[in-house]
């Protein structure tokens, strides 16, 4: 208990702001993956053509080892955040667009005739027919990635951009199995928690038609 204690007063306000990194640069690359993905994947569903290349090229992108990838736009951004933000945000890409994409196109065309025979602009059907009813696989999509993104943001250490990963990667270098696990347990429980909240998240924006579905 003692050298726990100790760990905390030596470590812990270090902890505190690699914790703080560490989600500040996970939320940055997953809100813009949302902003890109999600309106692109709509686009996409009106060019099936084009999505096909599209999402393609963001599945040859995931192969791409990300430390490649980070190396790549160190010269472009700098050692730092800007480099692990846009690096991760690439990351996020497939996941997002895919599941948007696939929930959008799998909507009943009749509902969407239906919209159009209410008056309904192009807009409007995406607004509030296509958008909400393709929530479950597009949220889906976002939780994968979410799990994913704040594992792989350890990496941003290997660039500078801090976060929990310097814990870990300080712990190799130095075989100390008690830093490891100070950047490894709390990596941990933030993919839990944020899993956990993008699960209520995904429950509170699906239509309530589709939740009674479910759960009947």
């Amino acid at each position: 208990m003692g050298d726990l204690r100790d760990f905390f007063v030596e470590h812990g306000m270090n902890l505190l702001d690699a914790t703080w990194e560490h989600l500040y640069i996970f939320l940055a690359a997953l809100a813009l993956g949302i902003i890109v993905a999600v309106p692109l994947a709509v686009i996409l569903t009106r060019v099936p053509k084009v999505a096909n290349l599209v999402i393609g090229f963001a599945s040859i992108l995931q192969t791409v080892p990300s430390l490649a990838i980070l190396a790549i736009f160190i010269p472009i951004f700098g050692a730092g955040k800007g480099a692990a933000i846009v690096a991760l945000f690439l990351y996020s890409l497939l996941p997002i667009l895919r599941n948007t994409y696939t929930g959008v196109r799998d909507v009943d065309a009749n509902l969407i005739e239906s919209g159009k025979g209410m008056g309904m602009t192009g807009w409007q059907r995406i607004r509030k027919i296509e958008l909400p009813l393709a929530v479950p696989v597009m949220m889906a999509g976002v939780r994968v990635c979410a799990v994913y993104l704040i594992g792989w943001t350890t990496l941003a250490a290997f660039v500078g951009g801090g976060g929990l990963g310097e814990f870990v990667f300080s712990g190799l270098n130095l075989y100390r199995m008690d830093l490891i696990l100070a950047g490894a347990i709390p990596i941990t429980v933030l993919a839990v928690l944020i899993d956990y909240v993008l699960g209520k998240l995904e429950r509170r924006v699906t239509p309530k038609g589709i939740r009674q579905e479910r759960t009947t």
